[in-house]
């Protein structure tokens, strides 16, 4: 085509425009959708839209087309010989036909678009029914729904139209709760897909240990520890005091037990598939821990993580003194060392994902542009912007819109 001709027209039609739904259901073959727009194309129609679903073998396939005109197509071209035509090819196939006509394309959805991603083990009709409602109740119009997952856990997702994403969260939240499922509500846009920085907690969240418990039992003060530990991540003690006071108790254990503790941590379930999902897909990874560095940098190492940070427990003449050098890193200093991450890595704040489960990891969620709590204390559930409750950190990729059949395609493509 010259520079001087005049493009072909879009198929996108005027609002009186006369346009056709031409919709088809039945057991699933190859062939079907191709058959359908080969019958279709006898009359010269435009596609407008087409969405396709198969479930368990059935098809409902849909194609919005605008309408025959007298002057079109190479048969009879009136709309009841294209109707005749296509429900002829459908029984052909024994499948069914329903043609519904209308003007115009599509109703424009609702400003404000949301996607609901819904957890459940398992996830029930009951829960379904009720999140449906919640969305609603507040002016939400649910445009499409798709499975994400069928194991570990049931996961879906709702695309949303019409309603605020606050407005969702904090309605779905209180929801889900009272349900037992986990829902987690993020803008619709490119900026979901651009989160491009994932940092996490350590303890009790990408491995399934307490470090400091780990220590402390080959000190014999396991007990007491623990008991400290828990209160902290109830946010009833300072973090710092906390932490002073439990590495004090290690004091004199020889330095060799560190390699002994890096030995006994266990990754949480899913932890290897998240990292490594993630990094096969461009986004940095990085930890932050209260814990301690003599695990956090073995952990970078095995898992290929871009960021680490913690605390570090001073060893002199091969002894553990009871005491952490550097800077602490408490509340406040996840938060900090998020941001720090997120300029180093080139990444606003916006497009990072936190994930935690104490009192400690709330700022660094706070100030995340998607913040997890993952199996965590109440307190943190109620101040994340979702949770996350079953026990596989690799659920954490179905917030994100990444589907199981897209993970296990990356791990039979990549070695």
């Amino acid at each position: 085509m010259s520079a001087s001709q005049t493009p072909p027209a879009t198929a996108v039609p005027g609002d009186d425009e006369p346009t056709l739904l031409v919709k088809i259901f039945g057991k699933d073959r190859p062939g079907i959708t191709a058959g359908l727009f080969d019958t279709l194309a006898a009359y010269s129609v435009d596609v407008v839209d087409i969405e396709q679903v198969v479930t368990r073998g059935r098809i409902t396939l849909c194609a919005l087309v605008t309408a025959p005109s007298p002057s079109q197509g190479s048969i009879g071209s009136t709309e009841g010989d294209l109707r005749a035509t296509v429900h002829g090819w459908a029984e052909s196939l024994n499948l069914q036909a329903e043609i519904i006509s209308g003007r115009g394309d599509n109703r424009p959805r609702g400003t404000g678009r949301s996607h609901v991603t819904v957890l459940g083990h398992p996830l029930t009709a009951e829960s379904a029914a009720a999140i449906a409602a919640a969305i609603t109740s507040t002016g939400g119009n649910i445009d499409r729904i798709f499975r994400l997952a069928k194991y570990p856990v049931t996961a879906v997702e709702f695309a949303v139209s019409g309603a605020a994403t606050e407005a969702l969260r904090s309605v779905l939240a209180p929801e889900a709760a009272r349900l037992g499922v986990d829902v987690a509500v993020v803008a619709a846009g490119l900026q979901r897909r651009a989160q491009r920085l994932v940092v996490m907690d350590v303890d009790s969240t990408l491995i399934q240990d307490e470090v400091i418990e780990l220590f402390a039992a080959h000190a014999g003060c396991e007990a007491e520890v623990a008991e400290v530990t828990t209160a902290a991540m109830r946010g009833e003690l300072d973090f710092e005091q906390s932490l002073h006071a439990r590495v004090e108790l290690l004091g004199g254990l020889d330095a060799s037990v560190v390699e002994a503790v890096r030995k006994e941590v266990r990754l949480t379930p899913g932890a290897r598939t998240l990292v490594r999902t993630l990094k096969r897909l461009g986004y940095q990874v990085g930890v932050v821990s209260g814990g301690f560095t003599q695990v956090t940098d073995a952990l970078k190492e095995e898992l290929g993580l871009d960021f680490a940070s913690a605390n570090t427990l001073e060893i002199v003449d091969g002894k553990l003194t009871g005491r952490v050098t550097g800077d602490i890193v408490d509340r406040a200093g996840k938060a900090r060392l998020l941001r720090d991450f997120a300029q180093q890595a080139g990444v606003p704040l916006a497009q990072t994902v936190a994930i935690g489960d104490g009192a400690n990891d709330l700022d660094m969620l706070n100030a995340a542009g998607l913040g997890v709590a993952f199996n965590a204390k109440p307190v943190v559930r109620e101040a994340a912007h979702t949770a996350v409750n079953v026990p596989f950190l690799d659920t954490v990729l179905y917030l994100l819109g990444i589907t199981r059949d897209e993970v296990e395609a990356a791990d039979t493509h990549v070695g």
